[in-house]
């Protein structure tokens, strides 16, 4: 196949995306796929004068490292002479090339589904969930109303507004503020007390300007990938310090990761149906990760969040699921790529 993969972009997991990326570019290149790798907001300078050659390009160097701290944008906008513009040059042209899309991006611009529209639009085919689907993943308020009226638990919690950000009631302490719509916990905070509150809304709004405010659950972190609608193994994660932010998701050694999660077969069977409940219940397709925190004490498993573009990284979850059920990262890759093509059949 002709495969374009699309990373980078302007989200704040802009450098996750960009690892993403250049290990699924270079793991289906290895399995004799042509692949072109492509910044989404950065491009491509030229083409050559024949597009499949495009094709045929190995990208050089091991792509962007993962920082402690989400990247600065205002750098990576200062690269492009017109930053306003979402999409890089050629970034279509490659994509039309292509037989399939892999949509290697993370955060807001690559799940929040203005770009499966676009895709949708260009009758471009892509990997992952549907317009809809990511639009409804992504907005955190949206999609656990509708978690919850599907039967999945989810925290309890207050939707907030910069422009009455002033004079906000917290839901009690200790309680979990982030914005609406982020992704890896950029700007999220645990706060435990009043004197703490205002300064994570004011972290929060740097980033968006709708904020969640949520009742802290204090519990096991659960997380299950989900593949063509069929749970895959559950993983624990337990962070070493703190919790499971940006750093400790992409830094190396951080966080200990334990698949499959030593929870016992009940509990690993209730948590997979709610995971597949949550896929269904937010319309989404091909695959996923769903997040949960398992209060042992009430014995609840409450849903935190459903990814739709789950990162691929070489500390990323959803390899590590695989990875347990003898498929590795190339063959990974390849079938994500067939359970998504089935979107158009």
């Amino acid at each position: 196949m002709m495969i374009t993969v699309l990373c980078g972009g302007l989200s704040n997991e802009r450098d996750v995306s960009i690892s993403t990326g250049t290990g699924a570019a270079r793991a289906l290149r290895q399995r004799g796929h042509r692949v072109a790798l492509a910044d989404l907001y950065l491009g491509v300078p030229a083409l050559p004068e024949h597009i499949e050659d495009a094709f045929t390009v190995e990208e050089q160097g091991a792509g962007v490292s993962i920082g402690e701290d989400a990247p600065d944008l205002d750098r990576v906008r200062a690269m492009r002479p017109n930053p306003e513009e979402r999409v890089g040059p050629h970034v279509l042209d490659l994509c039309r090339a292509a037989d399939v899309v892999f949509l290697a991006l993370h955060g807001e611009e690559g799940e929040n589904g203005k770009l499966q529209g676009m895709l949708d639009l260009c009758g471009i085919k892509y990997t992952g969930a549907g317009s809809l689907g990511s639009a409804l993943a992504m907005n955190k308020f949206v999609s656990k109303t509708l978690l919850r009226a599907a039967g999945v638990p989810v925290p309890e919690g207050l939707l907030l507004e910069r422009e009455r950000a002033l004079g906000h009631r917290s839901p009690g302490f200790p309680c979990v503020v982030k914005p609406c719509s982020g992704g890896s916990s950029v700007g999220t905070s645990i706060v435990h007390q009043e004197a703490d509150y205002a300064a994570a809304l004011e972290l929060a709004f740097r980033y968006e300007n709708r904020v969640l405010a949520e009742r802290f659950i204090r519990g096991r972190e659960l997380t299950v990938g989900i593949m063509d609608g069929r749970a895959m193994p559950v993983i624990e994660i337990i962070p070493k310090q703190g919790f499971y932010d940006y750093k400790n998701k992409y830094q190396a050694g951080a966080t200990e990761e334990i698949c499959p999660a030593p929870i016992g077969p009940e509990a690993t069977a209730r948590v997979q149906a709610l995971a597949e409940q949550a896929y269904r219940a937010l319309g989404l397709e091909a695959y996923a990760r769903v997040d949960f925190l398992w209060d042992t004490g009430e014995d609840v498993m409450y849903c935190l969040e459903a990814n739709t573009l789950p990162g691929m990284t070489p500390t990323s979850l959803i390899p590590q699921m695989a990875a347990a059920e003898g498929l590795d990262y190339g063959a990974l890759c390849e079938k994500i790529i067939e359970v998504s093509m089935k979107k158009y059949l």
